[in-house]
């Protein structure tokens, strides 16, 4: 793809970019002094491409110019993954991991569909495909890898507000949301308190593009161990302020507890104050909380059933009132604990200004609106109003592509949720994505499994699945599990499988066993019967003559055989004398003795047996035993019709000692007549256009027919 270069920087950098680009896309550091004539990019072997730069010719040559100097340099550029805080090895892991959870599914899916057929279409209702969903996202999820925590120390750090773990990443966060959404069916009733739970460990993901509490808590915990009296801090009560508004209770209850109020020395002259801050703590750690059951160190009250979490909330919620109006605050003396105080119970009454100033995003506000002004909701009613409402009160200064995905979830728009996954994750997370979709919303269905005239006859799941595996095929690594993902592809995967097992280099034996293993999985027994073809021609040509006449024969390639067999004869001698007699007959105990698989293969076999037999002739002397035994062979070769016919001459002039044998004559009149007749049909096959003359000395036809005549009144004599 040749064209002109763009401007070099100071730094001797190239940028590749269009013309609506307004930024670096990335830059090719090189080594050329301007000016740069043009660029050709060649894609390479894997995530890479190939940049040849090339420097302006000029005529003109000064003498101290620098004649050394290259016209040229050719780089090669490794590209970045579309997630850069996944390297490729992780990614060549979760390739890897994801690839059995998806074969299983896809199995299953099969099951359930046979079994519908079975039954005549009279019900899809499948009872059993959301568990298969479940188990299968949850696969997956465990393949991206789950934050743990590290060790921490015996003694607990009081000044420690956030636990320490490993840093989640954005591709884990945006599969929990689509398992909260999609996949776990049986959480829809405590969808808030998932939500809860979400913002809770994925938070810190957010503070990569946007402000967020995590990070308010992060750069507090820093100014902790220098402030005295954490209580006259405004910044004390911000956070507090802020991790209420989200539900994380218990990092409130444990910031509270770091109050000026509850020292020894300070207990009895801040009795009221203390009190408040206490109370305060207590009625934060009993919230009830709409789930199933919470986890160790979380604070709350847990209930199963929406009426009895609806009388509990109202009875928390009237302590929270008679608090609020209690005359304890008045003799508060501390201005700034009775203001934090008071605000953390407007956060807890719901009060949206109040909220709207302890959050930092749309997000933080859409969960605490949840907990606190719509804790009765449950499912997807009128989720994406609110959501749109909290966007106006928190506009997004820049998209993130975790929000991005939240909205179109919201909104329940299949369209934009694969858009963002493509364009925030790249195919990897489309493609397995794309299975959570489907699940009883018969839009999405429609959606991704119709097929396109415009996407040339394939549907979209289809489309993306082809274009993960093309990533995975362009890598040495990872094109081993492609197979997996095409042959799910009704359409053209087939197609694109066998393009790529012909794309893999037969010259290495590992790589070649596993095409055919993977032909012998998919029972693509043509293809693998051209691979191993393509290997036998590739060895043959190269000099591995046997490993080529091994492969052939697996192949059952017989028309290539039968040549090989012609060259074998056009590539060793005529006499039994020859040097390669030895290579080419192990050549030929290698072509096997399945003769009637081979066709011409028949004659290499016998000939071999006949060239034996002269071998002992000559070694072993005028034994008339071993000299009949090779006569025995000359016999079956001559009668054998897979015997061609350029080669009787030479048969025949190799045999003349056995014709003109000194002991006796070995051949009988009926064998002698034989191979007269033989000379015969040679003398009228010559006038046939396709006759190939036999490379012998002139004299040769002459002495086998003297030969022959001499044995025939020898045999003739004896018989009589």
């Amino acid at each position: 793809m040749p064209g002109p270069a763009s401007d070099s920087s100071p730094s001797g950098a190239l940028v590749l970019s269009s013309s609506e680009a307004r930024e670096v896309v990335y830059p090719i550091r090189h080594e050329l002094k301007p000016p740069i004539a043009r660029l050709s990019i060649s894609w390479a072997r894997g995530n890479s491409f190939r940049v040849s730069i090339f420097k302006q010719h000029s005529g003109n040559h000064s003498s101290d110019s620098n004649d050394d100097e290259v016209g040229g340099q050719v780089l090669e550029v490794k590209i970045r993954n579309g997630d850069g805080e996944i390297s490729a090895a992780e990614f060549r892991r979760i390739a890897y991991g994801s690839v059995s959870p998806f074969a299983l599914l896809q199995s299953r899916k099969h099951m359930v569909s046979g079994l519908s057929k079975m039954s005549m279409g009279l019900s899809r209702f499948n009872p059993n495909g959301w568990e298969y969903l479940a188990e299968y996202s949850k696969d997956i999820s465990l393949v991206i890898g789950n934050p743990k925590s590290i060790p921490s120390s015996a003694i607990e750090d009081p000044l420690e507000i956030l636990k320490k773990v490993e840093e989640p990443t954005c591709l884990k966060a945006a599969w929990e949301l689509m398992d909260v959404f999609y996949a776990d069916k049986q959480s829809h009733w405590w969808l808030n308190e998932r939500l809860v739970d979400w913002l809770a460990e994925y938070d810190s993901v957010l503070s990569t593009t946007l402000s967020t509490i995590h990070s308010k808590l992060v750069d507090f915990r820093k100014e902790l161990n220098n402030l005295q009296v954490v209580e006259d801090n405004p910044r004390y009560w911000d956070v507090i302020l802020s991790a209420l508004a989200v539900g994380w209770q218990e990092i409130v209850v444990k910031m509270l507890r770091l109050h000026g109020s509850y020292q020894l020395d300070q207990l009895s002259s801040r009795e009221t104050e203390n009190g408040l801050v206490e109370a305060v703590a207590f009625l934060i750690s009993e919230m009830p909380r709409l789930r199933p059951e919470l986890d160790s160190g979380k604070f709350g009250q847990c209930f199963k059933t929406k009426p009895d979490f609806t009388k509990a909330w109202e009875k928390w919620r009237s302590k929270i009132t008679k608090l609020d109006g209690s005359g304890f605050w008045v003799h508060c003396t501390h201005v700034q604990t009775r203001k934090g105080l008071q605000n953390m119970l407007q956060i807890i009454l719901g009060n949206v200004e109040s909220l709207s100033g302890a959050t930092c995003n749309w997000m933080e506000l859409y969960i605490s609106q949840l907990l606190y002004v719509r804790p009765f909701s449950m499912g997807l009613e009128s989720m994406y109003n609110l959501a749109e409402k909290c966007m106006q009160l928190k506009p997004a200064s820049n998209t993130d592509r975790l929000m991005a995905l939240i909205i179109g979830i919201l909104g329940e728009s299949p369209e934009v949720v694969l858009a963002e996954c493509s364009r925030g994750f790249g195919p990897w997370m489309v493609t397995h994505a794309m299975e959570l979709l489907t699940e009883e919303n018969g839009e999405a269905e429609s959606l991704l499994h119709e097929e396109r005239h415009d996407l040339g006859g394939v549907s979209i799941e289809e489309l993306h699945r082809l274009v993960y595996a093309q990533v995975l095929c362009s890598h040495a690594f990872t094109w081993q599990i492609a197979p997996i993902y095409l042959t799910s592809c009704a359409k053209q995967g087939i197609g694109f499988l066998e393009t790529l097992l012909y794309s893999q280099a037969v010259q290495h034996n590992g790589v070649l066993l596993k095409n055919l293993e993977i032909c012998r999985l998919y029972e693509l027994n043509s293809l693998s019967s051209n691979i191993m073809k393509i290997a036998g021609v590739y060895h043959w040509k190269h000099g591995r003559k046997g490993c080529g006449v091994f492969w052939l024969k697996q192949a059952r390639d017989e028309v290539r055989l039968n040549k090989i067999a012609q060259q074998l004869f056009d590539s060793v001698g005529k006499s039994i004398s020859d040097e390669s007699f030895k290579q080419w007959e192990g050549l030929i105990e290698l072509l096997g003795s399945e003769s009637k698989n081979t066709g011409g293969l028949e004659f290499l076999h016998k000939y071999r047996d006949f060239k034996k037999s002269l071998h002992q002739v000559h070694h072993k002397g005028k034994t008339t035993g071993v000299a009949q035994s090779a006569v025995d062979s000359l016999i079956a070769l001559m009668k054998n019709p897979s015997t061609p016919q350029r080669f009787w001459l030479p048969i025949l002039n190799d045999s003349l000692k056995l014709i003109d044998w000194h002991g006796g004559p070995l051949l009988n009149t009926e064998q002698t007549n034989l191979l007269l007749n033989k000379l015969q049909e040679l003398s009228m096959a010559k006038v046939r256009p396709d006759f190939v003359e036999s490379d012998l000395p002139p004299l040769a036809l002459s002495s086998i027919r003297l030969a022959l005549a001499k044995n025939l009144g020898r045999a003739f004599l004896e018989g009589c």
